[in-house]
């Protein structure tokens, strides 16, 4: 079901940003869009959103053995790994067919597949909303962590990510033994490792477990993994066994663990689940999709009938990566 903003626009660079910001300094309910892929609204915005679209790629330096490559914050992510991909930039080939734009993968610090982006970024230039300048930020300075980001924390609204650039290898270390990327290649028959051919196989695991968002609504992956310490995962690991049960886990280091949130909504019945045209997808419990015409709030209900649910049955509290307006 549609919602609505107060008003709309879109900018192409810091100096457009700038001049809306300037006719409309009495607003003061401003929204940064990205791709919008991230965000379920369950109302309509009283306010100014004002849609990011800054374009342009560029090499800004090259070695023999990696290049930084400069992108706009309004490039199509995808589109950028495909480009890379085509160059035989190795790097983000896991990170194939997420959603959003360029500007989102710092702030959320996107992950797959035993990538994250912060093991290939190298800095960015935000506009400060509060002090009106350009500053630039490097790695240490984004303070990465899981799904995490200084942007979602203390600069939470402040900053408007302008581009980003990425450090990448010519000479690629080939990430494929987490999830099921090592067996796509098999599948496919893969006799010599190829950037493209660790992008292939992320791209049809992909598509075979989650819904074209064009096709059937959704904001992809709903709720994080969550991790938790050693003496929690051993209490969840004695309550699994006593009912039979093997949990998949990823093991960070000795005192940490990364339980798949999905596996724990599988686990409460909630996959395939539909309530009006609310539900739970069918191939992955970890994403909540709208069948046609199911309102914002009957998503956000259903995802907190959800974190209920697996807080009883597991003593866990799953955290949303969705972004609620």
């Amino acid at each position: 079901m549609d919602v609505y903003a107060k008003s709309f626009a879109n900018f192409h660079s810091s100096e457009e940003l700038q001049i809306l910001l300037k006719q409309e300094v009495n607003t003061n309910d401003k929204m940064i869009l990205g791709g919008g892929s991230n965000i379920l609204f369950t109302k309509d915005f009283n306010g100014l959103v004002l849609k990011n679209e800054i374009p342009g790629i560029a090499i800004v330096h090259e070695d023999n053995d990696e290049v930084l490559i400069k992108a706009g914050a309004g490039i199509n992510w995808h589109s950028f790994v495909i480009d890379c991909v085509k160059n035989n930039y190795g790097g983000v080939e896991n990170l194939s067919l997420i959603p959003g734009n360029v500007g989102a993968t710092p702030m959320q610090n996107i992950g797959a597949y035993g990538v994250e982006i912060k093991d290939v970024f190298h800095e960015l230039e935000a506009f400060d909303l509060i002090e009106n300048f350009v500053r630039k930020f490097n790695a240490s300075e984004c303070e990465f962590g899981y799904r995490e980001s200084v942007f979602k924390r203390i600069f939470k609204g402040r900053f408007v990510i302008l581009n980003v650039t990425y450090r990448l290898q010519k000479n690629p270390v080939f990430n494929i033994s987490y999830g099921a990327i090592e067996d796509e290649l098999k599948k496919m028959g893969v006799e010599e490792m190829s950037v493209k051919a660790v992008s292939d196989a992320v791209i049809s695991i992909r598509t075979s477990k989650l819904p074209d968002p064009k096709i059937l609504g959704n904001a992809g992956s709903f709720f994080k993994n969550p991790v938790i310490d050693f003496t929690a995962f051993g209490q969840l690991n004695e309550l699994i066994s006593v009912k039979g049960i093997t949990m998949p886990y990823y093991k960070i280091d000795d005192n940490h663990y990364k339980i798949p949130a999905g596996w724990l909504i599988e686990q409460c019945g909630w996959k395939g689940y539909r309530k009006g045209d609310a539900g739970c997808y069918q191939k992955q419990a970890l994403v909540l999709v709208n069948y046609a015409n199911a309102t914002g709030k009957e998503i956000y209900n259903l995802s907190k009938e959800i974190k209920i649910s697996v807080q009883e049955k597991f003593g866990i509290d799953i955290e949303r990566e969705v972004n609620i307006m």
